[in-house]
C-alpha cells in the first residue's frame, strides 16, 4: 500500500480506537489500538515498511521533546533522589540483571540481544495506561515518581539499547570504549540540545522584534524544533539525539514558564497543535504494534527454534522478571533511605513496592525502539532472534497493560490519578498544586465541593440572568437566541452530574409540558385554517412538523416504539406532503408570510396553553421543575422573535451587534461567577483555572468571529 494511503489508514484506526474506548471504558485505548492493528494485518494482509532512522526520528524525537516541555519541575526537585535513581541506576540494573535472566530463560538468544531486549524494556511509559489513568488510584508520591522518571529513563534506556544493538551488529564490545562513548554522547548530546535550543529561541526573539510574529509561522517553527535538533545532533555531532531533544524540551519549558505570557495566542495554538501530534503518534505506535504482531509470530514459527506457546511463555516470564526487579528495587531503595538518612523517612511498604512494579507499564518508547532493530548485522547475516525479540517486547507491552488494568485498581486505595504523558496537557495545573497551598494558608470550615460540570451550569445560569437583565424590545431576538443556547448546554451538563431519578423527573415534567404546548399549537393551527388566514399547503407543512414533534415525544416517553412498517408509513406520508407543498409553491412570498404567521401564532398559543394549564386548580404548579418550565417558555419566545425578524426589514448587522454585546456581558457574568464559587470554597483553584480557561476560549472564539466579520 502506498505510504499516503497507509498513513490515512493508521490515523483512521487511531480515531476509531478512541470512539470504541468511549464505550468500552474498562479497556485501555492502547489495547484497542493493538487489536485494531492486528485485525487489519490479518484480514487485509497489511504491512508497514519500517526504516530504523525515520522511525526513531518520527516517534522518539517529538515524544521526548514534548515530555521535556511538560516536565514536572517541582516534583523533580522534591523527588530528585528516587526519580534519578529509577531513571538511571534502575535502568542499567534492569539491563544487566534482566539481560542475564532473559539469557538464562532463552539460551538460544545471544547475550547481547538479551541485554538489548532488557534495555528497551526498562523505560516506563505512562502513556500506555492513558485510558485507565482516571480509574487507577495511586499514592501521590508514586504518581509523581512514575511521571518524572518516564522522561529520563527513556534516554538512559535507549542509550543502553543502542550499545547492546551495536555490540550485536559489530560483534565487538569494549567496556572502556563503551564508557568513553557513553560519556561523549551524553555530554555532547546535552550541550547540543542546550546550544541549538538557545539558538532557536534567540532566532524566534529576533524574528518577533523584526515584526515576524505570525502565529502560524512561529507554531510551525516550534513544531519543527525537535526534528531539527535530533537530526543535527545525530548526523553532525554523532552524539545522542535523545538527550539533545530532552534537554531542548526542558530548556524550552524553563524559559517559557512565565507568570504573564507575552504571546498567549501563540502559546494556545502551539499547545493544541502539540496535543494533536502526540495524540496521533502515540496511537499510531500501538496500531503498528498490532500490525507487526502477525509478522513477528509468523517469523518465530518459521524460524523453527520456538513455537507460539514458548514465545508467549517467554514474554510472560520477561514481564515477571521486570516487575520483580522494579518491586525489589523500590523496596530496597526506601529501606536504604530510612537506614542511612533519617528514621523520619517513610517505612518501606511491600504494597507500595508492588504498586511501583505494576505501574512500570511499557509502551510507545519500547515499541518504537524495538521496531528499529536492524534486519541484518555487519556480516550480512540476519539479526539473531530478531523476530522473537519483537514478539517478547510486544507481549510484555500487552501483558503489562492488562496487568495494570486488572491489578492496580485492586491493590491501590489512594485517590490520586496516575499522571500520564497523554493526560498532562489537560492537567497542566497539577504542575503547581494551588489547592494544597491554599488549604495550608487559609484553613476553613469544610464546604460542599461541586463538580466542574455543576460549576459550569451555575455560571451559565448567571449568564442567563445577566442576559435577562439586559433584554430590551430591540434585542429580544439576540437575547433569546443566547439564552436558548445556554439552556441546551446546561441541560447537557445536568445529564452528567444530576442523579438519574432527579433528571428523569425533569425530563418527565418537560415531556408533560411539551404535550400541553403542542396541543395549543395544534388548536392555533386549526383556528388559522378555519379563519382562512393560511392556505391548505401551509397548514399541511405545519401539521407535519407538529406530528413529528408528537412522534418524538412518544418515543422519548417510552410508551410506544413504532415498528418498521409504521416508520416507513410516516416517511412516505411526510414525503408526499412535502411534495404537495412544493408543487403548490407558485407564490413563494405568500407562503413564507403564512409560515411566519403560523410560527408566531402557534408559539403564542402554546405559551397561553401552558399558562392556563399551570393555573388550573387540579394542577400543582410547584410539582414541575422550574428549569423545565423556563426552558420551554424561552423556546417559544425565541420562535416568536425569529418570526418577527423574518417579517421585518433586514437588520442583520444590528442583530449581530446586539448578540456580541450580550455575549460579552454574559462572559463577564460567567467570570464573576467563577470568582464567587472560588471565594465561597465550592470549587478548588484547579477547577477555577479550568473554568477560566473555558471562558477564555469562548472569548477567543468571539474575537475570531468579530475579526472575520470585519475582514468581510
Amino acid at each position: 500500500m502506498p505510504i499516503i494511503e497507509a498513513v490515512i489508514l493508521l490515523i483512521v484506526l487511531v480515531l476509531l480506537s478512541n470512539i470504541i474506548s468511549h464505550y468500552l471504558t474498562f479497556i485501555p485505548v492502547s489495547l484497542i489500538q493493538i487489536v485494531l492493528g492486528l485485525i487489519v494485518a490479518l484480514v487485509w494482509k497489511f504491512e508497514v515498511p519500517l526504516e530504523t532512522d525515520w522511525f526513531l526520528l518520527l516517534f522518539i524525537a517529538p515524544l521526548l521533546y514534548n515530555d521535556g516541555r511538560r516536565f514536572p519541575r517541582r516534583e523533580l526537585w522534591r523527588l530528585r533522589g528516587p526519580i534519578f535513581a529509577n531513571a538511571i541506576w534502575l535502568v542499567f540494573l534492569t539491563t544487566l540483571l534482566g539481560g542475564y535472566l532473559i539469557y538464562a530463560l532463552i539460551p538460544k538468544m545471544p547475550l547481547t540481544v538479551a541485554f538489548a531486549l532488557a534495555a528497551i524494556l526498562s523505560p516506563t511509559d505512562p502513556v500506555a495506561v492513558q485510558s485507565i489513568a482516571k480509574q487507577v488510584k495511586l499514592p501521590a508520591s508514586l504518581m509523581h515518581l512514575v511521571s518524572g522518571e518516564s522522561l529520563i529513563n527513556d534516554a538512559s534506556g535507549l542509550i543502553a539499547f543502542k550499545y547492546a544493538i551495536a555490540a550485536t551488529v559489530t560483534g565487538a564490545f569494549s567496556i572502556g570504549t563503551a564508557t568513553g562513548d557513553f560519556i561523549y554522547i551524553s555530554i555532547v548530546g546535552f550541550i547540543s540540545g542546550l546550544i541549538f535550543m538557545t539558538a532557536i529561541q534567540l532566532l524566534m526573539d529576533i524574528l518577533r522584534r523584526q515584526g515576524i510574529d505570525d502565529v502560524i509561522f512561529n507554531t510551525v517553527l516550534q513544531i519543527a524544533t525537535p526534528f531539527v535538533i535530533y537530526l543535527v545532533t545525530e548526523e553532525i555531532t554523532h552524539a545522542s539525539g535523545v538527550i539533545a531533544v530532552v534537554t531542548a524540551g526542558v530548556l524550552y519549558h524553563a524559559r517559557e514558564n512565565r507568570i504573564v505570557e507575552d504571546t498567549p495566542e501563540l502559546k494556545l495554538v502551539t499547545e493544541k497543535v502539540w496535543d494533536i501530534i502526540i495524540y496521533s503518534l502515540n496511537g499510531i505506535v500501538f496500531v503498528i504494534l498490532g500490525i507487526e504482531l502477525p509478522v513477528a509470530t509468523s517469523q518465530v514459527i518459521k524460524g523453527g527454534q520456538f513455537n507460539t506457546g514458548q514465545a508467549i511463555f517467554f514474554a510472560f516470564m520477561a514481564w515477571v522478571i521486570l516487575v520483580a526487579i522494579r518491586t525489589f528495587w523500590t523496596y530496597g531503595y526506601i529501606l536504604f533511605q530510612r537506614l542511612t538518612k533519617s528514621r523520619s523517612q517513610e517505612k518501606p511498604s511491600f504494597r507500595m513496592a508492588v504498586l511501583s512494579g505494576l505501574s512500570g507499564v511499557r509502551g510507545a518508547v519500547t515499541m518504537a525502539g524495538v521496531l528499529s532493530v536492524p534486519a541484518t548485522i555487519a556480516t550480512g547475516a540476519s539479526f539473531p532472534t530478531r523476530a522473537l525479540m519483537l514478539f517478547v517486547a510486544s507481549g510484555v507491552i500487552i501483558i503489562s497493560l492488562v496487568a495494570a488494568t486488572i491489578m492496580l485498581p485492586l491493590i491501590s486505595t489512594d485517590k490520586q490519578p496516575l499522571q500520564t504523558r497523554a493526560s498532562v496537557s489537560d492537567e497542566i495545573a497539577n504542575d503547581i498544586d494551588l489547592d494544597d497551598e491554599a488549604e495550608e494558608e487559609f484553613p476553613e470550615e469544610p464546604v460542599r465541593q461541586i463538580s466542574e460540570e455543576e460549576a459550569r451550569a451555575y455560571i451559565m445560569r448567571l449568564a442567563i440572568s445577566k442576559i435577562e437583565e439586559l433584554r430590551r424590545p430591540n434585542n429580544q431576538r439576540a437575547a433569546y437566541d443566547l439564552i436558548l443556547d445556554y439552556q441546551f448546554i446546561i441541560r447537557r451538563l445536568e445529564m452528567s452530574y444530576r442523579a438519574d431519578t432527579a433528571m428523569q423527573k425533569v425530563l418527565d415534567d418537560e415531556i408533560k409540558l411539551r404535550e400541553v404546548a403542542i396541543t395549543g399549537e395544534r388548536e392555533s393551527l386549526e383556528s388559522l385554517l378555519e379563519g382562512e388566514k393560511i392556505t391548505q399547503t401551509s397548514y399541511v407543512g405545519a401539521l407535519r412538523r407538529i406530528e413529528k414533534l408528537e412522534s418524538r415525544l412518544t418515543q422519548v416517553s417510552g410508551r410506544t416504539m413504532p415498528g418498521v412498517m409504521h416508520y416507513w408509513v410516516l416517511f412516505f406520508r411526510h414525503m408526499w406532503r412535502n411534495t404537495r407543498y412544493w408543487l403548490h409553491s407558485e407564490d413563494t412570498d405568500r407562503l413564507h408570510a403564512e409560515n411566519n404567521l403560523i410560527e408566531r401564532e402557534t408559539a403564542k398559543n402554546a405559551i397561553k396553553a401552558l399558562s392556563q394549564y399551570l393555573a388550573r386548580t387540579d394542577v400543582d404548579e410547584t410539582q414541575f421543575d422550574n428549569q423545565a418550565v423556563y426552558h420551554l417558555l424561552v423556546h417559544y419566545r425565541n420562535r416568536i422573535e425569529r418570526a418577527k425578524a423574518a417579517t421585518a426589514p433586514s437588520h442583520e448587522d444590528d442583530y449581530q451587534h446586539q448578540l456580541n454585546k450580550l455575549r460579552v456581558r454574559a462572559l463577564g457574568a460567567e467570570r464573576n461567577g467563577i470568582q464567587t464559587l472560588l471565594e465561597a470554597g465550592n470549587i478548588s483553584w484547579t477547577k477555577a483555572t479550568h473554568l477560566r480557561q473555558y471562558v477564555n476560549y469562548a472569548e477567543n472564539v468571539l474575537v475570531m468571529s468579530l475579526n472575520s466579520e470585519e475582514g468581510e
